[in-house]
């Protein structure tokens, strides 16, 4: 058996080389040359204690200030260019945009985020972007805007088309929502659609809006519908909209469309036969005769002498000789003094009446004989 100090002089070696290796494994690894080998992190804190992102709380209207910490741990001088970048980089303003920075050096630049006035309550994300050395490093920066906040979500522009159903929400408020939405149809003879409110894997910035589509695979061949949606949110938001639309079976509705467009044009060419018919049937020939009549021509000789006696108070008639379609008609007895009327020729279907003076000597005489 052998001594014991032997078997510790043994393990003294072994011992040495474990240490030296966890010496090794703690010892901080070695750094790349040449300007590579640089860092962009919020300013403060070291190791555990160090930023992940800037962030900023304040009013509208407000500027609020910090720092961006940049090490060069190379062995030559570094020149870095820095900018914002998104909706909150953009309200980023450094004190200097282009910075030298020597080698194995941290500087330190100061930024300051001016907060527009017509901010909305909320959160604003964006970043401050480093580049140097053929690099970019990009530190976020967060922005929180104070004040009342106020949740508003509305749904729109909904349409019916086939078998979906399309929509857009809208973030009218200025908190950050998580929308959950419900849909219902209703056809003629009943429910054909109804699932409940379930959250949509969408969250949704202030002012923002997002149009989806809600899939609808069992629609109706032939029914009209109303499609009416919900949407809901987180702090009492609540909001409804609908739209309607008729299904048709398009064969059917095709062949009927023919059918009336075969109708009408049946109509059509018989009324355009008819009318031809009618401007083509003869037109009988005018009247003439009328205008070919012979005009008789009026009596200018001496009156008619008396015919026959009449009796004492009776009426005496005597025909005189008329020309062809002439008749002159004479009446009597007549008191003295009295006027008779005798028919004028006529002529084209016109009759003129003429007076003259009755002789009514002779009638005296002839009633005094009797």
């Amino acid at each position: 058996m052998s001594p014991p100090t032997s078997h510790r002089c043994r393990a003294l070696p072994v011992l040495a080389a474990a240490l030296a290796a966890l010496l090794c494994g703690l010892a901080p690894p070695a750094v790349a040359d040449g300007p590579a080998g640089w860092t962009a992190r919020p300013a403060g804190g070291t190791g555990q204690d160090a930023r992940p992102y800037v962030y900023l709380e304040g009013a509208p209207g407000t500027v609020l200030q910090d720092r961006l910490a940049v090490t060069n741990s190379g062995r030559t001088p570094l020149t870095v260019r820095l900018r914002g970048d998104g909706r909150a980089g953009a309200w980023i303003r450094f004190a200097e945009d282009t910075v030298s920075v020597p080698a194995r050096t941290r500087a330190e630049v100061p930024l300051a985020v001016t907060v527009p006035p017509d901010t909305v309550p909320g959160d604003v994300s964006g970043a401050a972007v480093a580049v140097g050395g053929g690099e970019e490093i990009r530190v976020p920066v967060r922005v929180r805007t104070v004040g009342p906040t106020l949740a508003a979500l509305s749904v729109e522009d909904v349409e019916i088309s086939g078998g979906s159903i399309r929509y857009t929400l809208v973030n009218r408020g200025n908190a950050m929502l998580r929308p959950r939405l419900a849909v219902r149809a209703e056809g003629v003879f009943g429910t054909l659609l109804d699932r409940p409110e379930r959250p949509l894997p969408l969250e949704l910035a202030p002012g923002r809006k997002a149009e989806r589509t809600e899939p609808w695979p069992d629609a109706p061949a032939l029914d009209a519908v109303t499609v009416r949606l919900r949407v809901t949110a987180s702090g009492g938001v609540r909001d409804e909209a609908e739209a309607s639309a008729t299904y048709i079976p398009v064969a059917p509705a095709v062949g009927a469309g023919l059918l009336v467009l075969g109708g009408l044009a049946a109509i059509a060419s018989g009324a355009y036969r008819r009318r031809r018919s009618g401007r083509a049937a003869p037109q009988p020939p005018p009247d003439t005769g009328s205008s070919a009549r012979p005009q008789p021509r009026e009596r200018t000789g001496p009156p008619a002498e008396p015919g026959p006696a009449a009796e004492p108070g009776g009426r005496a008639k005597e025909e005189s000789p008329a020309e062809p379609g002439r008749t002159a008609k004479e009446e009597g007895p007549v008191e003295p003094g009295r006027t008779a009327k005798e028919e004028s020729p006529v002529g084209s279907g016109r009759t003129a009446m003429a007076e003259r003076p009755v002789d009514t000597e002779p009638l005296l005489k002839a009633g005094a004989k009797t």
